[in-house]
């Protein structure tokens, strides 16, 4: 993972865009100390999930309502996705839901050797210009981390509709002796996975393709 003298480089732009409504605002205040992954090492028990940077946190909390059984785990930098996350949480009743506004590295980091049942990585900041590729979220290093906290057998989804973006994440996971991509025609990628949940960011079509989505296991 490219480093700075502070630690790696950030893989996010804004922190904050428009202000936070009212609603939002409060449940920012009662709800998520409640539901948030307290810092330092994270106890796991149970099936757990992963998503990394969760948006608006539809698909996360969606998928967490799907699964009642499973605690799903979001980390999100941007503080107006974490507030509608949590209003997401609050409408549909997902108790099964933790949150981490931050960095999802640092949470990784914090997580215990194959405790983790599932990672989802849907549409992360492209970083289209090469100069700026060293802070895409997809580096070598943290394909190294997911690996260890990754259970054997356990799936990763990966989502862009940037073609160069999902050249760079096959090639750097197809690199890597710990897993193996599960595509074998176009419509594995082509085609949304059945339990997919599309986003209002996804619909948009903000890429320069149509969303493609590849699937890894952990060996």
């Amino acid at each position: 993972m490219s480093q700075t003298a502070h630690g790696p480089l950030r893989s996010f732009g804004r922190i904050k865009a428009r202000p936070i409504k009212p609603r939002q605002e409060k449940l920012l205040e009662t709800l998520l100390p409640k539901i948030a992954v307290p810092e330092g090492p994270v106890a796991i028990s149970g099936e757990t999930w992963l998503e990394i940077g969760f948006g608006g946190g539809e698909h996360m909390v969606a998928q967490a309502v799907r699964a009642p059984e499973v605690t799903v785990i979001g980390a999100e930098p941007f503080l107006n996705g974490v507030a509608s996350a949590l209003r997401h949480v609050e409408e549909m009743a997902a108790a099964n839901v933790r949150l981490l506004f931050g960095d999802a590295r640092e949470l990784i980091g914090n997580l215990p050797n194959a405790s983790i049942g599932r990672v989802f990585i849907l549409f992360p900041d492209p970083w289209p210009k090469t100069r700026h590729h060293k802070r895409r979220i997809i580096q070598t290093s943290l394909i190294e981390d997911l690996a260890r906290i990754m259970k054997p057998g356990a799936r990763l989804r990966f989502a862009s509709d940037w073609a160069d973006y999902v050249d760079w994440t096959l090639e750097r996971f197809s690199a890597s002796p710990d897993f193996r991509w599960l595509g074998e025609r176009a419509d594995d990628w082509r085609t949304p996975p059945a339990d997919h949940i599309t986003t209002r960011y996804e619909q948009k079509r903000l890429g320069d393709c149509a969303p493609v989505f590849l699937e890894f296991e952990r060996h």
